[in-house]
């Protein structure tokens, strides 16, 4: 556990000015902060009404205190919450009597969560899950951030590391204690016995499709079609405002264009482009091979066009395609009915709310539950193990080496969730086989 010398404040809340925010202390001299500031220390976890006293006693606002004294608080050391009311003077006027406290600075940006995990309060995978928690958009990523927050890929990493260590512990019993009594013959074949069962379950939860990923970082929804084909008027009229200019010239959008969606929880970037077409002029000539690019790295490509024809041969987005036929409003020449196409117009707004659907159940297709792996680096961490693993199960290699290999993936999952400790092998040996000596 690491323990800062100095006790931490800072506004929890956001900036004012708002009906209410609230000021959080943590550390050795909340106590004291408390006397100093509200003139007691409230009852553990009841809140209590008072005025907040600056230096020369005169009154800086009147408010709610609390007091959670540690372990039993958020970082897991004694904690004060100064409730009062959000104005930026009345803020301003609280922050710099806690900073003219002996023994309180400022917190820096994570510092109360830092704490929270160096006490044991929160693993790795919950402290960016709450950091996840903070930035949720869209319900989706809110339902992710929250079972991530929650400690549920944390417990499950912990499980397998309970298990692996029990692996370890039989394995190197045979290794180390063959001659033993105590010992069982079977204790290797249980050991990568064991080894397997969890490899398979990692397995298991990396087969995601990187769902968890997208679900945090959004889907990328690419609008491509020719010019004048009402790709930014699409656009615009999702996003509620004018994102892209609209004109009757052809080739008027030149550049990306973003706009972000909640769609049925889901955060999509709807990327508007240039019209493909060949050109002379250079610049559109760039934003037309843009265009081409991001639709090579969308999740979703919608080619729009009013004449209802499908992309052209040389487009390979990768990913899938819903046609429109736009401008679907205005009377021409008929056009073929296609059960693969949608007609949609802007203007009168027919079959806009059928697109939104398409896209959100093409998207969302098999990422209605939160998944546990939300970041590269967890990803990174349970692949690594899984290669140790697989390793280890390689009857041609010594069995020291497979051993050490069942150690590689222990520390992959402590790293995972920040735990580290050679010394817990140990402990499961002896415990397990009663050796005593």
């Amino acid at each position: 556990m690491a323990m800062e010398a100095h006790t931490l404040f800072a506004l929890s809340t956001g900036r004012g000015p708002a009906g209410v925010a609230v000021v959080r202390v943590s550390g050795p001299q909340v106590q004291a902060a408390l006397l100093a500031v509200f003139g007691r220390v409230p009852a553990p976890r009841t809140a209590a009404y008072g005025a907040f006293l600056a230096e020369d006693g005169s009154v800086i606002d009147h408010g709610l205190a609390l007091f959670f004294p540690g372990p039993r608080s958020f970082t897991g050391e004694d904690v004060a919450e100064f409730h009062g009311h959000g104005g930026r003077a009345v803020v301003a006027a609280l922050l710099a009597r806690l900073g003219g406290l002996p023994g309180l600075a400022p917190a820096e940006a994570g510092a109360f969560t830092r704490r929270a995990f160096e006490n044991g309060k929160l693993d790795l995978t919950a402290v960016e899950g709450l950091a996840d928690l903070v930035h949720a958009e869209t319900e989706l990523q809110r339902r992710q951030a929250l079972r991530l927050a929650d400690g549920a890929f944390g417990r499950l990493a912990l499980a397998w590391r309970a298990d692996l260590l029990t692996a370890r512990s039989l394995i190197e019993a045979d290794l180390d204690f063959s001659d033993e009594e105590d010992v069982p013959g079977s204790v290797l074949d249980q050991g990568f016995s064991l080894a397997r069962s969890v490899r398979a379950a990692m397995e298991r939860v990396l087969d995601d499709r990187g769902r968890g990923e997208r679900i945090r970082d959004g889907f990328q929804v690419v609008v491509l079609g020719p010019p004048n084909a009402g790709k930014s008027s699409l656009v615009n009229h999702l996003a509620g405002r004018d994102v892209a200019i609209v004109t009757e010239t052809p080739g008027t959008t030149r550049d990306l264009l973003e706009v972000h969606l909640d769609l049925g929880g889901l955060p999509v970037t709807l990327v508007d482009t240039a019209g493909l077409r060949e050109s002379e002029d250079r610049i559109e000539q760039e934003g037309v091979r843009r265009a081409r690019h991001r639709a090579g790295q969308a999740d979703l490509v919608v080619w729009m066009d009013p004449d209802g024809r499908p992309p052209p041969g040389d487009l390979e987005p990768g990913c899938p395609v819903i046609r429109v036929r736009s401008q679907a409003d205005r009377v021409g020449r008929a056009i073929e009915s296609d059960p693969n196409r949608l007609d949609v117009s802007v203007v009168t707004g027919a079959g806009v709310d059928v697109l939104l659907g398409a896209i959100a159940d093409t998207l969302g297709e098999g990422f209605g539950e939160p998944a546990l792996i939300a970041h590269e680096r967890q990803r990174h961490c349970i692949a690594e193990a899984v290669a140790a693993l697989k390793r280890a199960d390689d009857d041609g290699a010594p069995l020291e080496v497979r051993a050490d290999e069942i150690r590689v993936a222990l520390t992959a999952l402590g790293r995972l969730v920040g735990q580290v400790d050679v010394e817990e092998v140990l402990g499961a040996i002896f415990q397990a086989f009663c050796i005593g000596k």
